[in-house]
């Protein structure tokens, strides 16, 4: 199965620089226009960072001043002044929320501003993707990248100048690897922003696939494409594959910038603790270091790398999506005249038909042929015997869940009978759901077909059974094909014009006309009936198809009954059922 999604479909994309600089440009004059929300934005992360600078502080006053010097009223003080900040920076945390979200929301409605537009101009399909998922999802981790750039840089701060003031050599031990593992990580950020988009975009496109090939699978095994759709499948999860390993191998970056920025300073503040003491660090400072590094920076940067990290290249995958500058799948389309109705040579090439024998063989034959689903279940078929010579036309009727499909599949080859023998020529099995695939017009059509199919052949492939107004429509046999966009009457068309091109001469119709009009199911049923060499084999669901068959299979459980229309009224009372039912008023009998 030939699949030409994969090749530029994201272009649009992939420059990842020219987009951020886009989404920067757009940020900062929102920013500077809501300079009254981060006026309070800040002044509440200021009583943040004076929690945290009052904490590893008044830890140290506590030690130095209260309990080591024997002082424990003082100690017991300086543990309280702790305590009220510690309130008073939750006090200012829940404060923060409320102006998050008077800065979030702004920027949530701008959002769904460009998006509707794009979508009213340009008629993008995507726009409503983007409107009620991807906005969301901007908002939510713009909230969160706002939360965790905001609580590093001010606790940061807090920590970073409580270590000055307890003793600058502290700071000197510090200060070098923080700085260290921050660069790590910013220089992480695009790349992984790049990669974390490389596997949404793999993702998507094996999710196409698959759905694309799940509801046709019994075509897909009926005309033996086994290997090229699983092949184009295979493709397809490599490629998430690959990119799930390169953003795995990125995230391992995110590990060592934590490991330097937030665990190498308690190491370097422990081994280097005999050379601080020994340089006029008091002991209450080096503890009170301690804290600052491992009950702040720490938990800072972890929440910075976990957050930025992933909401981060989330955000900017997203910002991206939303501020494309054109709708998403924009593909270069093929040179091809539009079709009209009617063109193209009326018959196939007749040279493509080898000379029938004096006698010959039945192109189906069942013999003593019986099948269930299980050991022990009730067989579905039992002790079938049916012979059709070639260029037969033969209708298979009978109530819902007789077995009419499983017949079908016992002729095709996908199930084997318990019992008995299945001879028949090759076949090609449409069912009710009719498999396309992404691709161009023509390379669904000629799916069955290993050699070229002339133009002349596809258009008159197309003309007998009824495919002509639809190729026209969507711009001749080069045209793209999309089959979200085309109705299952539509999809049954390109399916049953494939069979027709199919060398198989063996066709078997599994209802595979039901989304059809009377008329279309009619010119459809001809074409094949009516095809050089070809035998037919049709599930009917109208009256009008099985009066179009030379002969009709009744199908009642054990019971079967095989003869013409005129016969079986005689002969079948399921058969006149049947049709009193198909008709709405009782089939007459002849007389």
């Amino acid at each position: 199965m030939t699949d030409t999604r994969g090749g530029g479909r994201r272009s649009g994309e992939t420059d990842a620089g020219t987009v951020t600089r886009g989404v920067r440009a757009h940020a900062y004059p929102f920013l500077r226009a809501r300079w009254r929300v981060l006026i309070p934005l800040g002044a509440w992360s200021v009583l943040e960072a004076a929690q945290t600078f009052a904490v590893g502080y008044a830890l140290a006053r506590a030690l130095d001043a209260g309990f080591l010097a024997g002082n424990a009223r003082t100690g017991m003080l300086w543990l309280g002044a702790a305590g009220i900040a510690v309130g008073a920076g939750a006090y200012g945390t829940g404060r923060v929320y409320g102006v998050v979200a008077a800065l979030v929301e702004p920027a949530r409605d701008l959002l769904v501003r460009q998006v509707v537009g794009r979508g009213v101009r340009e008629a993008d399909a995507g726009a409503l993707s983007g409107l009620t998922q991807q906005v969301e999802i901007a908002r939510d981790t713009l909230a969160g990248v706002v939360m965790v750039s905001r609580s590093f840089l001010f606790t940061a701060a807090g920590a970073l100048v409580g270590l000055f003031s307890l003793d600058p050599l502290l700071l000197a031990v510090v200060l070098p690897p923080l700085l260290a593992g921050v660069a790590v990580f910013a220089a992480t950020l695009g790349p992984l922003a790049r990669r974390q988009e490389a596997f949404l975009a793999a993702d998507e496109e094996l999710a196409e696939e698959l759905g694309a090939v799940c509801p046709g699978l019994r075509d897909v095994t009926a005309s033996g494409a086994e290997k090229s759709v699983a092949d184009a499948v295979g493709e397809r999860t490599d490629a998430e594959l690959r990119a799930a390993r390169a953003l795995a191998r990125w995230s391992v970056a995110r590990v060592a910038a934590l490991a330097v920025g937030g665990e190498l300073p308690a190491v370097l503040l422990l081994v280097t603790a005999p050379w601080l003491l020994g340089h006029g660090v008091t002991p209450g400072a080096l503890v009170g270091a301690l804290a600052y590094v491992t009950q702040s920076l720490l938990p800072a940067l972890q929440n910075l790398v976990h957050g930025l990290g992933t909401s981060g290249a989330r955000l900017t995958v997203v910002l991206r999506r939303l501020t494309r500058n054109g709708p998403p799948h924009q593909e270069a389309q093929p040179a091809q005249g539009r079709v009209a109705a009617g063109v193209g040579d009326s018959a196939a090439d007749p040279g493509r038909a080898p000379a029938r024998p004096p006698h010959p063989p039945p192109a189906l034959s069942l013999t003593s042929v019986t099948f269930a689903y299980g050991p022990a279940s009730e067989p579905v078929l039992d002790d079938l015997d049916l012979t059709l010579p070639s260029g037969a036309h033969l209708a298979v009727v009978g109530p819902s869940g007789i077995g009419k499909s499983t017949l079908t599949a016992l002729i095709a080859g996908l199930l084997t009978p318990r019992h008995g023998t299945v001879r028949a020529s090759a076949s090609v099995l449409i069912p009710q759901e009719a498999y396309v695939h992404t691709g161009t017009l023509a390379e669904n059509l000629t799916l069955h077909r290993s050699d070229p199919v002339p133009v002349h052949e596809l258009l008159a492939a197309a003309d007998a059974v009824g495919l002509t107004p639809l190729l026209g429509t969507l711009g001749g046999p080069g045209a793209r094909v999309d089959p979200a966009t085309l109705s299952a009457g539509e999809r049954q068309l390109i399916a049953l014009t494939r069979a027709y091109l199919s060398p198989a001469p063996l066709a078997l119709l599994d209802e595979a006309t039901c989304h059809l009009d009377p008329a279309a199911e009619a010119r459809a049923e001809r074409a094949f009936a009516a095809r050089p060499g070809g035998t037919l084999v049709v599930v009917a669901h109208r009256i009008s198809s099985a009066r179009r068959a030379g002969l009709i299979l009744v199908m009642d459980g054990a019971r079967t009954a095989c003869g013409t229309h005129g016969e079986l009224l005689r002969t079948s009372a399921l058969y006149r059922d049947l049709t009193a039912g198909w008709s709405g008023h009782p089939a007459p009998l002849p007389g």
